[in-house]
């Protein structure tokens, strides 16, 4: 037994980049919406029903953008009959016909298996035999091109069918509870055009009703939210291309050597993060999960300047500055200073580190675990822990910080077991005492004389920078900065369209995009990633009035390998 709690940071970090072309543009990937009505939208259910409990959540400002102009859409369309700019909703709501084309039905099938099947297309057998029927999927889900008849054979309600079932299979479980949904679940096929608006009622009263629901949660003290900078992007390498070196010194670099002006954008991120949170939320922000939790020494200066109370990272970070920070003892083999806040000399700024193994547990092992044993084996990682503090415990914290979106997919019932049962343990143990990020920052801090700047992935910024593809992305971006700047030095855009175009380079300087270039990553992702960034960038051109280069219709990265969780989430164990 331990001499006293231990705390326990549980993070859950919310993002996607934005989807749209251009600042108002159509959705070209629908995540934001289908992330909202399964993720968000059961974690907040999760933590209405336990009030005891005690979290973190951040939120990238990017994100909230989006959820919100998806909520107005959806609200638009059911009032006023308006089109929605997203394809899938459209389809659904009957705006938009069913393709005719071979090709264009093919990708319809496509886009409606785009997701785990072993947990969201099998539980549904009326769903499954949508495309057994025409030979879409094998024995586990995969997707297949080699149909059994000829796609211009199948009627509209073939694909009126496949698409209300994608979207009642992407709807959490707290949805997939209420009366009307249990009603379309039970009817399963021949869904009418008014069935198909009572989902979209659906969808659209979720989505409307998420920021609230967070907002109310953070008053009632019971979650702490954080957030991002505003379109996420890694602000040590805008800051400096240098910030990579401690940690890849050998890595191959960008041939530009440097992105322009790149810490006023990290400012004007940072700020503009600030000031969308605030809109939502009524608050500013005590603490802010740079993107990827990438930090450096640069990048906690300007946390400081904007007043931020903390921010955290990974674990590989964590190592790679004790080393430079010449801290090299037992308590670092040992693991045990890394459950403490970190304080760099002259700055405000805590700084936590994310235990890796215990995130990866939850991310990537407890999905095949049966929701009782993964809890008590987590639980009891924790609570030995605290033992092995002892009288230390309750000055100490273990920050769990994780993706709360993409690991729910692989668990069953969208990880609704764990999460429960996971709350109810952790809230009720006598060991474990659940505080926030703000709350652990009262806690005694041990200084940190330098940091090595990196990401909560590898403790480095690999995943970003560093290989060929990614660092022709970074080419591509300074070279639009470049333009950009000119353009604004010359006065030729009035101040609202100045505003419109540091938004759309804000677009164009997210991190998605690179994470996604390089062979390692799935082709398909790979694909509509880069050419959407290759899309971002030429609309960046067009907003500034300048023919946009040549090399922008070209791919720049091909992609082709399987990664784990669909590459959505990485490993650190």
């Amino acid at each position: 037994m331990a001499n006293g709690q231990l705390n326990v940071v549980l993070c859950w970090h919310m993002h996607q980049p934005w989807y749209r072309n251009g600042l108002d543009g159509e959705y070209r990937l629908p995540w934001v919406y289908l992330h909202g009505i399964k993720d968000y939208s059961d974690m907040a259910a999760h933590l209405e029903k336990q009030n005891r409990m005690r979290c973190v959540v951040n939120f990238a400002p990017v994100l909230l953008e989006q959820i919100d102009d998806y909520a107005q859409q959806l609200s638009s369309f059911l009032h006023n009959g308006k089109p929605m700019q997203d394809k899938l909703l459209n389809l659904l709501a009957g705006v938009a016909p069913v393709p005719l084309d071979k090709v264009a039905r093919a990708e319809l099938i496509a886009e409606c298996q785009r997701c785990h099947a072993p947990t969201m297309i099998h539980p549904h057998p009326t769903f499954q035999r949508l495309f057994k029927m025409i030979g879409a999927t094998d024995e586990t889900g995969v997707g297949s091109k080699r149909f059994r008849c000829s796609l211009a054979h199948l009627s509209d309600q073939y694909f009126l069918d496949l698409l209300t079932w994608y979207h009642l299979a992407w709807l959490g479980q707290s949805l997939q509870e209420l009366p009307i949904v249990q009603r379309l679940l039970q009817q399963g096929s021949e869904f009418s055009l008014t069935d198909r608006r009572d989902l979209l009622s659906v969808i659209c009263d979720c989505l409307s009703g998420l920021i609230p629901r967070y907002r109310k949660l953070a008053e009632s003290g019971r979650v702490e939210l954080s957030m991002t900078p505003y379109m996420h992007p890694i602000v040590p390498l805008l800051n400096n291309f240098q910030n990579l070196r401690c940690s890849l010194p050998d890595a191959p670099v960008p041939q530009t050597t440097v992105y322009p002006d790149g810490e006023a954008r990290s400012r004007w991120h940072l700020q503009k993060g600030i000031d969308v949170f605030q809109h939502y939320f009524g608050i500013k922000p005590q603490g802010v999960w740079l993107s990827e939790g990438g930090i450096s020494e640069d990048a906690v200066q300007l946390l400081d300047e904007l007043g931020i109370r903390w921010t955290a990272s990974g674990e590989g970070v964590w190592r790679n500055s004790c080393r430079l920070s010449g801290y090299d003892g037992e308590d670092e083999h040992s693991k045990r200073s890394l459950f403490m806040p970190y304080q760099q000399p002259d700055s405000n700024v805590r700084l936590f580190f994310r235990d890796d193994g215990l995130s990866d547990l939850i991310g990537f092992k407890y999905s095949d675990w049966h929701a009782r044993d993964a809890v008590a084996d987590f639980v009891q990682h924790l609570e030995n822990i605290a033992v092995f503090l002892n009288h230390n415990a309750p000055n100490q914290v273990v920050p769990i910080i994780l993706d709360g979106e993409n690991a729910w997919e692989y668990y069953p019932k969208n990880g609704a077991y764990f999460l429960d049962a996971l709350y109810a343990a952790l809230s009720h143990s006598d060991q474990i005492k659940m505080v926030t990020f703000a709350q652990a920052s009262n806690l005694p801090t041990r200084t940190l004389p330098a940091i090595c700047a990196g990401s909560w992935v590898y403790g480095s910024f690999s995943t970003w920078i560093g290989c060929t593809d990614k660092n022709r992305g970074w080419d591509y971006l300074a070279a639009a900065k470049v333009t950009f700047d000119d353009v604004m030095a010359a006065g030729t855009l009035d101040t609202q369209q100045q505003e419109l175009v540091s938004r759309q380079l804000g677009i164009c300087e997210g991190s998605d995009w690179f994470w996604w270039f390089g062979d390692y990553n799935p082709a398909d992702s790979v694909r509509d990633f880069e050419h959407l960034f290759r899309q971002q960038l030429r609309k960046l051109y067009e907003m500034l009035g300048v023919i946009a280069p040549t090399y922008l219709d070209k791919p720049m990265s091909q992609g082709g390998a399987s990664a784990e969780n669909a590459g959505t989430m990485r490993r650190n164990t």
